[in-house]
């Protein structure tokens, strides 16, 4: 017998009836913004059931290879994510590469040690532990990344006379930049500052929720959830870290000159 109480269709199509209210208030106001929720309504429907068809399958199977392929594909699209998420971009394949890499590197690496050395399954790339652990850091590590990349891109080309003149009275482009990348830091180590505060008081996170409900010890799930927030911290520093220093040194060259040229032009 389960010890969680099942969902039906119709118990989740119930829900969307808080969906169709925001979507009635949007064509209300007229904020324009119901064809956006219809459609990040029903990509998310497609995706998750997609998903879901998919880790069942993975499950079943225990393939590593096919583990290590799910990863890439997740890596990869997270990474369109954080180079769609941007205002100013690297130009070329570092538009999109410096970010994913280090996401990927970041989470990737992060999820391989908490695996092998502090969750343990046998064997340590089980795909029902593996993934879901995973989403969870390379989502979090891509809206840290993305935030810091926008936000040094920006003040950059802002500040630019700023940074040349400071590099004319004789600092390193480091130098030159340092005040531009210690906002860049903030912006991207700003949300998981924030999840960690307000976990436990403000709200309950979605990972310690699904566990209790599906009747898993509330001391139990505690350390979980407090494993995955030390995880996703940890991922998300090193992430932002790698993508900024890289940014830094794609805007620069070898004789400290600032470089915006390999900088596209703001949308729009």
């Amino acid at each position: 017998m389960n010890s969680y109480l099942t969902l039906t269709y119709f118990d989740v199509l119930l829900a969307t009836g808080f969906l169709m209210l925001n979507g009635a208030l949007s064509l209300w106001l007229n904020l324009q913004l119901e064809r956006k929720l219809l459609i990040a309504a029903l990509r998310m429907v497609v995706q998750l059931l997609l998903v879901g068809m998919l880790l069942k399958s993975l499950f079943s199977i225990l393939s590593p290879w096919l583990t290590l392929l799910v990863a890439v594909a997740m890596v990869l699209f997270a990474g369109r994510e954080i180079w769609a998420r941007q205002d100013r971009r690297l130009r070329g394949f570092w538009g999109y590469g410096l970010g994913a890499g280090a996401m990927g590197f970041a989470g990737a690496g992060v999820t391989v040690i908490a695996l092998t050395t502090m969750v343990g399954p046998d064997p340590w790339w089980t795909p029902r532990y593996a993934l879901p652990m995973l989403g969870m850091i390379l989502g979090n590590t891509m809206t840290g990344v993305s935030l810091a990349q926008d936000t040094l891109h920006g003040a950059a080309a802002r500040e630019r006379v700023a940074i040349e003149a400071r590099i004319l009275l004789g600092a390193n482009r480091m130098e030159a930049m340092l005040p531009v990348v210690r906002r860049a830091l903030r912006a991207g180590f700003i949300p998981v500052i924030n999840g960690m505060a307000a976990t436990g008081i403000v709200s309950l996170p979605g990972m310690m929720t699904g566990q209790i409900l599906s009747g898993v010890d509330p001391n139990e799930a505690v350390k979980y959830q407090l494993l995955i927030m030390f995880l996703i911290s940890g991922a998300t520093g090193l992430g932002v870290l790698l993508a900024t220093f890289g940014s830094i040194w794609r805007l620069s060259d070898s004789r400290h000159r600032l470089r915006l040229d390999r900088l596209t032009k703001p949308k729009g």
